[in-house]
C-alpha cells in the first residue's frame, strides 16, 4: 500500500471518484482534493438535462454527499486551484502562494468551454455552458418561456440545451457548421433523425451557418448576425462549440501534452508519481492501441477509479469502453464504442429509425466497434460485450430484432 500525501487537483467527477476509491481500497493516509469552484464536486450530465429542466433538485448533483469528505478524512479545499507544478520536488503551488507536497498527484482539471472571438460576446444574455452556476443561470433565463434563444453549436450539448429551451416554451434557432447536426459523430442518417425530432418540436435550424457577430443595445444582446448576413433576434445566446482540455498545469511543468495530457493505460503521465484522468487526459487504450481523449461522464468515473488504484501501486488498467447518453425531448439515447474505429463507416440498423426505437451498429472488418440505442433499455451491456469480445457476426442476425443480442455473444 502506498503512503504519503495524495493530492488531487480538480474537483469534478474524476477527482471525487479517485478520492472515494482511495478510501474504498483501504488507503488511510492524507488526501487533499483541490476544487477550483466554490462548490463540492458534482455531476455534469444533469446540468443540461434533468436539473436544467427542473426535474431534479440540487441534491441530485453532488458526486458524494457533502458530509462524506469530513467523515472520511478527505481535506476538501474549495476555491483552490494548483497554478504551478514542480515534479522534481513533488510540490505544487496553489493560488495565493501556498505550497503543498505530494507523494502522488492526480491532475483531473477537466476542460473549459471553447470560445469564439465574436463582436458582442460580452453582452448581457450571452453565455457559454459548463458549470453548475451556468445551469442555474440558464434555467432562470429560460423557465418563464417566451424568449428568443439562439444556440451557436450543433453538437450534443447544443442540441440538449436547444431541447430544454424549447421545452420551456422559448423560440429556438440553432446554428451549426455541419449540413446536418451531429453528423460528424453519428453520421447523416442518424443526424437527420435528431434534426427532425427538434424540428417537430419547433426548433429552427440554420445549417451550415456560423455567427459573424452579436448585436445589442444598452449592454444587452438583441440579435445574432450570421455569416450569410441574416439577423436573428435574440434575448439569450448560448455558445456551445465544444471544450478545451485544461492542460495549463501540465504544460508549465513540461509534461507531455497532445490533445490533453498524454498518459499510459494506467493513467501515468510523463512525470514520476503524477497521473491524469477525466476530460484532461489523453489515455492509451489497450483495446485500440491508440490514445483517446473522452469528454463524457463514464470516462471521468472509470478514470477516477483506475487512477486511484494506480496511485496505490496496484496493477490498474484503464480499459473501459467509452459510453455516453443524451436525452432530447422524448428521445433517450445511449452510445458505447470507439468513434475513431467507427469513423467513416455507415451504421447498420436493427429496427426502423422512423419509429424512434432502434439500435445502430458500426461494423469494422466484421466486428462491432460501436453501438447506439435509442429508446431501448438494457441493451448497452450486450453491445459492450460484442465490442470487447471482437465478435464476428453476420449482418442479417445483427440487424434482426427477433434475434436477442445475447444470442450473438460467444458462449462463456
Amino acid at each position: 500500500m502506498a503512503s504519503g500525501q495524495m493530492v488531487i487537483s480538480g474537483g469534478g467527477l474524476a477527482g471525487a471518484t479517485a478520492a472515494r476509491t482511495l478510501r474504498d481500497e483501504g488507503f488511510d493516509g492524507p488526501i487533499t482534493l483541490l476544487c477550483a469552484e466554490n462548490r463540492i464536486p458534482y455531476l455534469r450530465p444533469p446540468l443540461s438535462k434533468e436539473f436544467l429542466l427542473g426535474k431534479a433538485g440540487e441534491d441530485s448533483v453532488p458526486v458524494v454527499p457533502a458530509g462524506w469528505y469530513q467523515e472520511n478524512g478527505v481535506e476538501l479545499l474549495l476555491g483552490s486551484a494548483a497554478v504551478e507544478l514542480d515534479p522534481s520536488n513533488h510540490r505544487i503551488v496553489l493560488q495565493g502562494g501556498h505550497r503543498l507536497e505530494y507523494a502522488k498527484l492526480l491532475i483531473a482539471t477537466g476542460a473549459r468551454p471553447r470560445t469564439i472571438p465574436l463582436p458582442g460576446s460580452d453582452l448581457a444574455g450571452v453565455m457559454t455552458f459548463r458549470t453548475f452556476e451556468d445551469s442555474l443561470r440558464l434555467q432562470s433565463l429560460l423557465k418563464a418561456g417566451g424568449r428568443k434563444v439562439v444556440m451557436i453549436g450543433s453538437g450534443w450539448i447544443g442540441m440538449e440545451l436547444a431541447a430544454a429551451a424549447r421545452t420551456y416554451g422559448n423560440d429556438v434557432t440553432l446554428l451549426g457548421l455541419e449540413d446536418i447536426p451531429l453528423s460528424a459523430a453519428i453520421g447523416p442518417k442518424l443526424g437527420r433523425y435528431f434534426q427532425r425530432l427538434h424540428q417537430d418540436h419547433g426548433v429552427a435550424f440554420r445549417l451550415p451557418a456560423s455567427a459573424a457577430g452579436i448585436e445589442g443595445r444598452a449592454g444587452t444582446v438583441e440579435a445574432v448576425v450570421t455569416d450569410t448576413g441574416e439577423r436573428l433576434p435574440a434575448d439569450v445566446v448560448i455558445v456551445a462549440v465544444g471544450v478545451v482540455p485544461d492542460t495549463a498545469l501540465a504544460e508549465t511543468a513540461g509534461l507531455a501534452v497532445r490533445n490533453g495530457i498524454l498518459v499510459d493505460s494506467a493513467l501515468r503521465t510523463s512525470a514520476p508519481d503524477v497521473l491524469a484522468a477525466g476530460d484532461v487526459a489523453n489515455a492509451l487504450h489497450p483495446f485500440t492501441g491508440e490514445h483517446h481523449r473522452n469528454e463524457h461522464w463514464s470516462n471521468a468515473l472509470n478514470g477516477g477509479k483506475t487512477a486511484a488504484r494506480s496511485m496505490l501501486g496496484q496493477d490498474a488498467t484503464f480499459d473501459a469502453v467509452p459510453y455516453f447518453y443524451t436525452d432530447q425531448f422524448e428521445a433517450s439515447m445511449e452510445y458505447s464504442g470507439f468513434p475513431s474505429l467507427a469513423s467513416g463507416l455507415s451504421p447498420v440498423i436493427r429496427g426502423t429509425v422512423a419509429d424512434g426505437s432502434f439500435i445502430a451498429f458500426w461494423v469494422n472488418d466484421g466486428c462491432v466497434v460501436a453501438g447506439m440505442s435509442l429508446n431501448q433499455r438494457r441493451v448497452q451491456k450486450a453491445i459492450k460485450a460484442l465490442i470487447t469480445g471482437r465478435v464476428r457476426v453476420g449482418l442479417d442476425r445483427l440487424t434482426d430484432p427477433a434475434v436477442p443480442l445475447e444470442e450473438l455473444l460467444p458462449t462463456p
